[in-house]
């Protein structure tokens, strides 16, 4: 068997914050988790599935006993907010109908696209998904990433590669890529090429350096995180 662990998960509580910051007592939580679910689903289809295709990489949701504030960090500010906000509006309107409550959405522009990894496993999709060379796109994400600061990069993909009969998994690395140290800041991402031939996974590892106890609690403050998170010593 595989020994594999999430990135994220792994370092939970330790260097990275929730991305659901709430409390609900034992009745209630099961329903807010569906809830929050449900509101994943929702942004990641409207805002990446179809057009204007805004490269939202992430969704942090917190609740308070008023308001439910959604927190959505993407590439495209301008194409989320619409003009003059009309967009904003209209999904803040049916995110209210969805959830009966009162909602707040804020946006968090992401300055640098390439060292992003949920993006850059997105762009590879929807490149196979236009039957290019599976091989010259990763190499390409992988120069781009580390050319925009990653200390490493990895990315796989596994499926029907190029429409082969069987199979396969294929990954191209660079730089180095600490998966076990807990202070290292590994950004993980997967996503999904639909294909004619089948579906091809992609996962995809940013390295983008090493956490300092200070860099840790400004990002974690910036996350909105209650709990600090905490360097480890």
């Amino acid at each position: 068997m595989g020994q594999k662990t999430n990135p994220f998960g792994f370092r939970l509580g330790v260097t990275e914050a929730h991305k659901s910051r709430w409390y609900a007592p034992k009745a209630l939580y099961g329903e807010l988790l569906v809830e929050d679910q449900k509101i994943r689903g929702y942004l990641d289809k409207r805002l990446n599935r179809k057009p204007p295709y805004a490269a939202v990489s992430d969704i942090h949701i917190e609740r308070t006993r008023e308001e439910l504030k959604v927190i959505i960090k993407t590439a495209r500010p301008g194409l989320v907010i619409g003009p003059k906000g009309a967009e904003v509006e209209r999904m803040t309107e049916e995110l209210q109908y969805m959830t009966g409550r009162k909602v707040a959405i804020s946006i968090l522009e992401i300055r640098n696209p390439d060292l992003e990894a949920k993006l850059i496993a997105e762009a590879v999709a929807e490149q196979l998904v236009k039957r290019a060379s599976f091989r010259r796109v990763v190499k390409m994400r992988c120069d781009a990433a580390m050319q925009a600061g990653a200390k490493g990069v990895r990315v796989q993909c596994s499926g029907r590669l190029g429409g082969a009969e069987l199979s396969r998994t294929m990954a191209l690395r660079l730089g180095s890529l600490p998966l076990s140290t807990l202070q290292a800041h590994i950004d993980y991402g997967t996503a999904e090429a639909m294909t004619t031939y089948g579906v091809i996974g992609i996962k995809v590892w940013v390295y983008k350096g090493m956490y300092t106890k200070d860099r840790t609690e400004e990002e974690s403050d910036a996350a909105g995180g209650r709990a600090r998170a905490r360097g480890r010593r």
